[in-house]
């Protein structure tokens, strides 16, 4: 059973117990990332992420990794758009360990001088490697694409410009303004009951400040295109369009459809790309949902000489599923990988944990398995194909890299989209 608890100061606190584990995951998530930087800081909700682990006024950046992998556990964070991420797997005795480790981190950083100077050169290391892997920085251009001149569109790691600048000033001002209880929500999934989980974060978190003070920027879908030519063996492709933000229950059947049109093996752009042309290595669709938008996707990587090809094909199969009802048996193998998908990630306290946290954050509450699987029930075949059309019929975003000579020009797909 999940339960729930919130201090004074608006902090959510949230376990699951599982008494047959011998783990606990926990962490501390917080409502904040690349969508909510104004662009002169694009890149701190990550660098942040990296300097909160470097040093408190009770660890060096040594005794906060030795104190957590001494007992065997293994911590980690990430940065997304609209969250950034601290957590930890420990064994259940040494959760108060983990919880300790990672809250001062988050809490009482002081970003030592010496660490902060090295830590740039690290994320500006991080930032070339992503420049390297085109089928990694495809998906950079692709959201300044379709959502460019706001922080929705700009890169989570940020340009190098900006990370070499970083001072512990401006680190210091960013947690001032966009870290606070109320955007915070602490979460433990395994061998661990509510009572003590509660103790050990009220006892470190209760005097932490309560509201934030920043104001994330509209996100404003607006879509084009762009193409960069480097000389790679592979093209990268994405096309995408403006879905749901997650607050939109028309997410749901969202996710249905990108599951049927590009989901898995058997999903149609795959048996009609992949297998029956032999025109790509790897096609697949998603759906990326924000607090104010959302992101349909389709990615390809292809060789220079099929791309021709490709796209006529990716717009067929856009048109066949705006203009003719999904099977019976497409629809009810995709809604069963679906609610799969559902449980097999929640036998993870890990996941469970994640899941837990961004529910909260995102909605101000969480939802049971059978509350979810309630909403994909509810979807029909019918809200398919209203999905397909609604989402299909708004101006495309089109995102190029790697080696071409000819393709579908953009005013070219538009005509063939309509």
């Amino acid at each position: 059973m999940t339960e729930i608890s919130t201090l004074d100061n608006g902090l959510k606190i949230i376990t699951q117990e599982r008494p047959a584990l011998e783990t606990v995951s926990l962490g501390l998530w917080v409502k904040t990332g690349s969508a909510c930087e104004a662009e002169a800081n694009n890149g701190i909700s990550h660098f942040l992420e990296h300097m909160s682990f470097k040093g408190t006024n009770a660890r060096t950046a040594l005794q906060i990794s030795e104190e957590i992998e001494d007992v065997g556990g293994q911590s980690n964070a990430y940065t997304s758009r609209e969250c950034t991420a601290y957590f930890a797997k420990m064994m259940k005795e040494d959760a108060e360990l983990a919880a300790d480790v990672l809250i001062d981190s988050v809490k009482n950083s002081i970003f030592p001088q010496e660490e902060l100077v090295k830590e740039r050169d690290v994320v500006v290391q991080e930032i070339k490697q992503t420049y390297d892997t085109p089928d990694d920085i495809v998906f950079d251009y692709f959201q300044e694409t379709a959502f460019p001149n706001q922080a929705l569109g700009r890169s989570i790691l940020g340009p190098q410009e900006k990370v070499k600048k970083f001072t512990r000033e401006d680190l210091l001002s960013y947690i001032d303004t966009n870290y606070a209880a109320e955007n915070m929500a602490v979460c433990a999934v395994g061998n661990i009951t509510h009572n003590d989980f509660v103790n050990m974060v009220a006892s470190r978190m209760s005097d932490y400040k309560a509201k934030v003070k920043f104001k994330a920027d509209a996100q404003v879908y607006k879509g084009g295109f762009m193409a960069q030519k480097r000389d790679i063996e592979q093209s990268h492709v994405i096309l995408g369009f403006q879905s749901s933000s997650y607050h939109n229950k028309g997410h749901f059947a969202e996710v249905v459809l990108s599951t049927i049109l590009g989901g898995g093996m058997s999903s149609r752009l795959f048996q009609e790309i992949r297998e029956k042309r032999g025109l790509v290595y790897s096609v697949y669709s998603f759906n990326s949902m924000y607090s104010n938008s959302g992101l349909f996707g389709i990615y390809a990587g292809t060789e220079a000489k099929d791309l021709p090809q490709l796209m006529p094909v990716v717009v067929d199969e856009i048109k066949k599923i705006c203009n003719e009802p999904v099977t019976p048996k497409e629809f009810a193998r995709a809604q069963a990988q679906i609610k799969a998908g559902l449980k097999m990630g929640l036998e993870s306290s890990s996941s469970t944990a994640e899941v837990l946290a961004r529910q909260q954050l995102m909605y101000g509450r969480t939802y049971t398995t059978a509350e979810l699987t309630a909403q994909y029930d509810a979807v029909t075949i019918a809200d398919i194909t209203d999905a397909a059309q609604r989402i299909f019929q708004g101006a495309p975003t089109y995102t190029l890299l790697g080696a071409y000579d000819k393709f579908m020009e953009y005013d070219e797909l538009q005509k063939a989209l309509a």
